[in-house]
């Protein structure tokens, strides 16, 4: 075991980030297995949901201890390492096999559900830091330590007091605590999408989103940056994951802006704010969106919905700066031959866009997120699978009949079931095996179901986690008084309610990833702001804006020091460019608020149109000051009059909007006479 643990390369000081090709043969056969596990379950369902999410956990706690070292960036002791990962599937095994003992006697611990129990809390929060560092594990203790002393606390914040064996049994059992809500979509929606993403990624999915944004932007004023907007929007149809979205895509954009003249810190920053924008981007948007469709018990097309304008307003703003910089640098693109025919990009991959249209389909048509993952990812392997066995066809005829074969083949499905698509799997996975190049494909395809594994890692690991907090809310009822406080600011003043709760979310997110950062604050906060008069998406929506802009803030700003080594800049630097470059985040959740029709919670088509309008024209001048450019530079007091016309937009007062649309267009008609001032002086010249 020693020997294969020193195939692992050097970056393994991230974790699992060594390239699979390098893993263990250990680690790599437990990572199948555990996708394998989570396709059987959610295609068949073969176990109770308490289990899969048992063994979920399990198999997220054995993965880490055999690839995480406890201390520093050296390999794991391997027999620590393995007697720590077979204690947390011990756990797993046990809710399994004594699971209707478990139902009977509720609450009534005996000696050894105490032991699994408390095992089971030890080895999350250990398995949390060394997946995501301190900060978590700290957050969730400070819980923990409240649950257990919080009757010793003065005032409102102390309760009656519960007993060890009480807060036991309200993590480690049942569903209010570790392997509550996060955890159950963690192993079902969010598992699938990741590894539906992953075979796409492996199948040249980047490649084609990249080539297209090149040929349609690649020219254009500024069009390195542009193609890493346009890249990272698409990116986020298939990943959701602002991080991942960073290292992937980030690794072509940011040289490519930085070789076309933007500065490193400006090219760092479009890339980190284009990716985080990918958790907001339907249809697929980051897994926080699967586990507020299951907390507030929606439908997660009425997320998707709720999020598409806002989502094509961030984007349009991220463009609309991009554009300005480049034309204040005098900035411009890739000479046109030098850039992909964006059509023949789509003509050569165009059959990875089946599955991609097809989830998308059954996403909007009303389908679960679960059912529309396990169809989308059977039809990408079908695709991926069938792709190389129709290269070894020589006619354009016999290509034509096997895409029309496989499609009469999947149809089965919806008479007989998904073991049609399991069978029609298999028996192209036995074609693969004897046509050349299939063997190559088959490789690729294990592959993606171990990359699947991994990313599943930090996000279920999270959603575990967060558990305590959870299970410690719902137990002692602390999120009644922090919302009381909410409440009482709010009484007087609905934006001090939203400025708190925005600053919560920002100060929890420099040391907690999106997805724990949602979790906490949409149980404590958003029930305040819904108890105000916030419709409940809104509301919900409202925290989860300000955990991904939390990525992007300083001091902590993780995606700006994820794209850091690439653009070679300090992460301080690309945060400070970040947050000016995204303030559409920033805006966007306080007018939806004030305006619900731009989430399309209520009023009509012109209510939706208007507030559309307005946010665009806020966010648009807005862009301009923080870019300090328009047709020329701005003076000081040009940026102080955009200021406050945006601001008037935003605002939801008498006569604020006409008084904002109104400094508007004085800025814009004195902008133009000015530039036009100094481009007749400068021919006069």
């Amino acid at each position: 075991m020693n020997d294969q643990t020193n195939n692992l390369t050097n970056e393994h000081e991230q974790g699992l980030s060594a390239d699979t090709r390098n893993w263990p043969k250990a680690l790599f056969a437990v990572a199948l297995i555990f996708s394998i596990f989570q396709i059987t379950t959610a295609a068949f369902h073969p176990v109770s949901t308490q289990v899969l999410r048992a063994v979920h956990v399990g198999f997220l706690l054995l993965v880490v201890f055999i690839s995480y070292p406890g201390i520093g960036k050296s390999q794991p002791w391997q027999p620590l390492a393995w007697v720590l990962g077979l204690a947390g599937m011990t756990t797993a095994v046990y809710q399994w096999v004594f699971e209707a003992d478990l139902i009977q006697r509720s609450g009534d611990l005996t000696q050894n559900d105490m032991i699994i129990g408390v095992v089971l809390v030890v080895l999350l929060f250990e398995a949390a830091r060394r997946v995501m560092g301190i900060a978590l594990p700290i957050i969730c203790g400070l819980f923990l330590a409240y649950g257990l002393f919080g009757e010793y606390l003065p005032g409102e914040l102390m309760h009656r007091g519960y007993g060890f064996d009480q807060i036991i049994n309200q993590l480690a059992f049942g569903t209010e605590g570790l392997y509550g809500t996060p955890t159950y979509v963690s192993a079902t929606y969010i598992f699938l999408f990741i590894l539906f993403g992953a075979f796409l990624e492996q199948a040249g999915m980047i490649r084609l989103f990249t080539d297209f944004a090149m040929g349609l932007f690649g020219h254009k004023v500024g069009g390195p940056a542009k193609v890493s907007v346009v890249s990272s929007a698409l990116m986020g149809t298939i990943t959701g994951s602002g991080v991942a979205n960073v290292v992937t895509t980030g690794q072509f954009t940011i040289p490519l802006m930085k070789r076309f003249g933007y500065r490193s810190a400006f090219a760092g920053g479009v890339e980190a704010t284009s990716s985080m924008g990918s958790q907001i981007m339907p249809p697929i948007m980051g897994a926080v969106a699967f586990i507020m469709a299951e907390t507030i018990n929606v439908q997660f097309i009425e997320i998707a919905k709720a999020a598409m304008i806002p989502a094509v307003l961030y984007f349009c703003s991220v463009f609309w700066m991009v554009h300005l910089e480049a034309k204040r640098a005098n900035l411009s693109g890739l000479p046109k031959d030098q850039c992909p025919d964006p059509w023949a990009a789509i003509k050569l991959r165009w059959y990875l866009l089946i599955p991609l249209f097809i989830l998308i389909g059954l996403l909007f048509s009303g389908r679960t997120p679960l059912f529309s993952g396990m169809v989308g990812l059977a039809l990408t392997a079908i695709v991926i699978l069938g792709s190389a066995i129709i290269l070894n066809l020589s006619s354009a005829a016999m290509r034509f009949a096997f895409w029309i074969a496989l499609g009469v083949l999947c149809a089965g499905f919806f008479q007989l079931g998904i073991g049609v698509m399991f069978g029609v799997i298999a028996m192209l996975v036995v074609i693969c095996w004897f046509v050349k190049g299939g063997k190559e494909t088959l490789t690729l395809c294990l592959h993606a179901l171990v990359e699947g594994a991994r990313h599943a890692v930090p996000v279920g690991i999270a959603c575990a986690l967060v558990g305590v907090i959870i299970g410690i809310v719902s137990l002692t009822g602390i999120a009644s008084t922090f919302a009381g406080y909410i409440l009482a600011v709010g009484q007087d003043n609905l934006f001090l309610s939203l400025l708190l709760t925005m600053v919560t979310c920002l100060v929890l997110g420099m040391g907690i990833p999106t997805i724990p950062n949602y979790i906490i604050t949409s149980s404590i906060a958003a029930p305040a702001l819904l108890d105000l008069g916030v419709p409940l998406i809104v509301s919900h929506m409202f925290v989860f804006y300000f955990g991904i802009m939390a990525d992007l803030t300083p001091p902590v700003a993780l995606a700006c020091f994820a794209a850091a080594p690439i653009a070679k800049e300090k992460g301080l630097k690309i945060s400070l460019w970040a947050i000016r470059i995204a303030i559409a985040g920033f805006i966007i959740p306080f007018m939806a608020v004030y305006d619900p029709a731009l989430m399309l919670q209520g009023g009509g088509i012109l209510d939706t149109i208007f507030v559309v309008l307005k946010a665009a024209v806020a966010i648009g001048i807005w862009g301009v000051i923080f870019t300090g450019y328009l047709l020329q530079n701005l003076y000081w007091w040009e940026r102080v009059l955009g200021f406050i016309a945006g601001g008037c937009l935003i605002m939801a007062t008498p006569l604020s909007d006409e008084l904002g649309f109104g400094l508007v267009v004085a800025f814009i008609l004195q902008h133009l006479w000015r530039a036009r001032k100094l481009q007749r002086l400068a021919q006069d010249k």
